[in-house]
């Protein structure tokens, strides 16, 4: 199973011949849409995570590929084949079993509403809690961990990765992170990492992980 990491949220995971997107979003713009496609998660209804011309794109080239997404979602792209998760979903696409977690955002200021957001387990293996800080209670073998964000605070993504404590885990969500502002939370998030035997592995956009 392979992993590459694309601009802010985005990554794919490919797994025997087969394809799943997670979160597609205005940021996403190295990604070279295969023909492979089977299945893209989107975790909720940001632009960052979720751009409609994207979703169109990868299955006008995909017609058979299926959005799995909250119905706040999967509302907007009628033509799209799709399936409505909710937290405590378990559904299989192609080669790819996911588990939905959470339920909201992470609150950015008490006077604007949370929208829905899901996080999603893929193949018992990776978590992504999309825009939260929510836990798998489920062992992990690769966290993609939160690195910035007008909601993010670094004290709590250093807890969230302590407490789900996977075997390696990478920034992601981090378009908003200068190249030094990028350093330097992989060299505070990377020491706490290492203190807790946790791979730290900072991926550039169309770096891949083997599992």
């Amino acid at each position: 199973m392979k992993l590459t990491k694309y601009e802010h949220a985005c990554f794919t995971v490919e797994l025997e011949g087969k394809v799943l997107i997670v979160d597609p979003g205005v940021f996403t713009k190295t990604l070279e849409i295969p023909a492979n496609v089977v299945g893209i998660v989107v975790t909720h209804e940001h632009e960052d995570h979720f751009d409609p011309e994207i979703l169109a794109a990868i299955y006008d080239k995909n017609p058979e590929s299926v959005l799995v997404s909250l119905a706040s979602i999967t509302e907007k792209m009628i033509d799209h084949k799709s399936i409505v998760v909710r937290p405590g979903d378990n559904i299989t696409v192609g080669p790819f079993t996911l588990e939905f977690f959470g339920g909201k955002h992470a609150e950015i200021h008490s006077s604007i509403p949370l929208v829905d957001n899901v996080g999603v387990l893929v193949n018992q293996s990776i978590y992504y809690p999309g825009d939260s800080f929510a836990e798998p209670n489920r062992d992990v073998q690769v966290l993609a961990l939160p690195a910035s964000g007008p909601w993010y605070k670094m004290s709590e993504t250093i807890d969230f990765m302590l407490a789900v404590k996977p075997q390696s885990a990478f920034p992601t969500h981090n378009i908003h992170n200068s190249e030094p502002g990028q350093a330097l939370f992989d060299r505070i998030v990377g020491g706490f990492a290492s203190r807790a035997h946790i791979e730290y592995q900072p991926l550039q956009p169309g770096q891949s992980i083997e599992l």
